[in-house]
């Protein structure tokens, strides 16, 4: 059954001159793996973009004029944690490997997986239970398709008369392992000596083992080590080849999506984020610090701070000893940014003040929210006496500290050199200049700066004309100098209502209603989209009494910046109240909101009632915050917005 789409594809062009029109270059689709929609024979209870219905809805976003979708993080993840920004960094997770093109005999891999098997595992999603039900069962249910899948391939190429398009999967998956060799053994490796312990997912009870060393021993050890590694890959050979032949699974079909999304002029956006999974822990815990981890301080957005338990890089092993050339970190972030830049058109840097003074803590505190609390910035600590193994990190020199504000304030470090910004930049130049190298525009690298932005942070983004996250939705009204608010963004900056760690706009709404503070925003989109003072009260007044159209100027008041790239998160876009993601909160709905099946019906009849992104409206009301001259000079695209956008509001679409 084919769903229909809300804008007949005759309608992108016309979104496409409207954006050409406000000067927007980059209109970006936010959504993460779990959150796709499936179709009901295909579904096992989470998202994939892999998938048909996923396919069925990057269409849709291609219809709406998007030009590019971001995704997060796409990692494996682990069976008690669903958090992407948990996932693997190299490994990717293969409860996204789409089941039904298994079936399909005529397809890139032939029929690894029957079709009484999918339909089964289809049936056996539970009807009820809440999100930490229904992915428990998808991942018991993807490790049967994926054992049943390895299983055929092995039974099917060791014929004698294995078929043509066997073979040529053969051959794909040779090269596949050949070119991802280190990371692929690396980390199908850590699945073999957990299993081996008993200890899925977690290796800490092993730690302090030369298999908890494998890939960082003691000098003494070095040699042992790598007879172990070659001990382990022999006698583990065939589970080193089924880890790989998943990976292999996934790795096709992200290629085939991105061929898929570019011939559709899409680009698609990956998330280097900044954490560090608990397999790539164990591989890399030579290139960390031992006595401190990175968090999140004390912030607009989460007062208490967040301790993040990742851990943080080792400055000492960024560049080589006697500086003349990469270090061991360089050398991994190299390894990374390589592998990511040849499956992403461009990067979604995840907190970039990771890369550039990171937030650390003490490890091994007994309460670790007091100890992130308490912890300082990474080379902005020259002599605090609560952190004077930080000293020999410093960049800065005590006369360039405010002590009047909070360590974790922006205005910390007052001023810098440019050598200084240089040493500060290291990891981050390292990204920006990978991803130049491999073709990437300067858009499209962004950074995810929100609430906070370190002196030491804006000197080295400014040095490559990057510019920050505005979410709207924060925005102070009171504060006309807030960094959320519309008319501060810079025409580098990416502008949004929300993300994916904000609540929806609509329910937003609900809550603004409660409060009695519709009014304010309407006076401020008012005070945004009406540049006139005759008239500007009377649809203040309107925005204030219908909250359907304040939500749509909300969405036009991005268009109507200076910003050049908008995002939108698909809850926002599609009218859904509920919430991604509630960040420093441990909940087993985090991670599991997804597009409906009948997504395409819903946003339909929420876009009759008003409740969800009718775009050609909110473009016509970001052009007529132009002023008389833009409304005289888009007279005609105007027109034509509105016709839509009433089609859109009656259901004629």
């Amino acid at each position: 059954m084919e769903l229909p789409s809300p804008l007949p594809d005759s309608h992108r062009s016309l979104v496409t001159e409207a954006l050409e029109a406000l000067g927007v270059t980059r209109w970006v689709l936010s959504i993460h793996d779990p959150s796709f929609p499936g179709l009901p024979g295909e579904d096992l209870g989470r998202g994939s973009p892999y998938s048909e219905g996923a396919t069925r809805f990057l269409a849709f976003a291609r219809d709406l004029g998007f030009t590019g979708i971001q995704l997060g993080p796409q990692g494996q993840t682990t069976a008690h944690n669903p958090s992407p920004y948990d996932g693997t960094l190299f490994s990717r997770n293969t409860l996204n490997v789409a089941l039904a093109p298994l079936t399909d005999p005529h397809g890139p891999w032939g029929a690894l997986l029957s079709s009484d098997t999918l339909a089964r595992l289809v049936s056996e999603v539970p009807a009820e239970g809440g999100p930490e039900t229904r992915y428990q069962s998808a991942c018991r249910g993807q490790a049967l398709a994926l054992q049943e899948a390895w299983d055929t391939f092995r039974r099917e190429r060791d014929r004698a008369d294995a078929p043509a398009s066997i073979l040529a999967l053969v051959r794909r998956f040779a090269d596949f392992r050949v070119e991802q060799r280190e990371w692929l053994e690396r980390d199908a490796l850590f699945d073999v000596l957990s299993t081996r312990h008993h200890t899925p997912d977690d290796w800490r009870g092993w730690a302090d083992s030369l298999e908890g060393r494998l890939f960082a021993p003691r000098l003494e050890e070095v040699t042992q080590a790598e007879a172990r590694v070659r001990e382990l890959l022999n006698v583990e050979a065939e589970a080193v080849e089924q880890y790989a032949f998943r990976q292999f699974l996934v790795h096709e079909q992200h290629g085939l999506l991105r061929e898929r999304v570019g011939a559709w002029g899409l680009k698609l956006y990956g998330d280097l984020q900044i954490g560090f999974s608990p397999r790539d822990t164990w591989a890399l815990q030579g290139l960390f610090l031992r006595a401190y981890l990175m968090g999140a301080p004390p912030s607009r957005t989460n007062p208490e701070g967040q301790p993040w338990n990742y851990p943080v890089l080792d400055p000492e092993q960024y560049v080589a000893p006697d500086g003349s050339g990469p270090g061991p970190v360089l050398s991994y972030l190299d390894a990374r940014l390589g592998k990511m830049l040849s499956e992403y058109d461009g990067l979604r840097i995840d907190h970039p003040h990771g890369l550039v003074c990171p937030w650390v803590y003490r490890a091994g505190s007994a309460d670790p929210l007091r100890a992130v609390q308490g912890g300082a910035r990474l080379f902005s600590s020259p002599d605090l006496p609560d952190h004077p193994e930080l000293a020999r990190y410093a960049i800065v020199a005590p006369e360039q500290l405010d002590r009047s504000v909070p360590r974790h304030a922006d205005g910390w470090v007052k001023w810098l050199t440019e050598e200084q910004v240089g040493r500060y930049a290291i990891l981050f130049d390292s990204v920006v200049r990978t991803a130049r190298e491999r073709g990437r525009a300067r858009e499209d690298v962004l950074c995810e700066v929100l609430s906070t932005l370190p002196h030491e942070l804006s000197r080295v983004m400014a040095r490559d004309g990057l510019g920050r996250f505005r979410v709207t939705q924060k925005a102070d009204l009171h504060n006309p100098a807030d960094v959320y608010r519309s008319e501060n963004a810079a025409p580098e900056d990416w502008v949004m209502v929300g993300n994916h760690d904000t609540k929806s706009l609509w329910r937003l709404l609900s809550e603004w209603q409660w409060r009695h503070a519709l009014r304010a925003q309407a006076d401020y989109l008012a005070w945004r989209l009406h540049p006139e003072a005759e008239g500007r009260e009377d649809f203040a007044r309107q925005l204030a009494q219908d909250p359907g159209l304040l939500a749509q100027a909300k969405f036009a008041d991005l268009f109507a910046s200076r910003a050049r790239s908008v995002m939108v998160f698909f809850a926002d876009l599609l009218g859904m109240p509920d919430t991604y993601n509630a960040p420093g909160s441990v909940d087993a709905r985090n991670w599991s909101l997804r597009v409906p099946h009948d997504w395409a019906a819903q946003y339909q009849q929420r876009l009759r009632a008003g409740a969800a992104l009718n775009l050609p409206r909110v473009l016509a009301m970001a052009l007529r915050a132009g002023g008389a001259e833009a409304r005289a000079r888009h007279a005609e695209l105007l027109r034509r917005l509105d016709a839509v956008a009433a089609r859109l509001r009656s259901g004629a679409l």
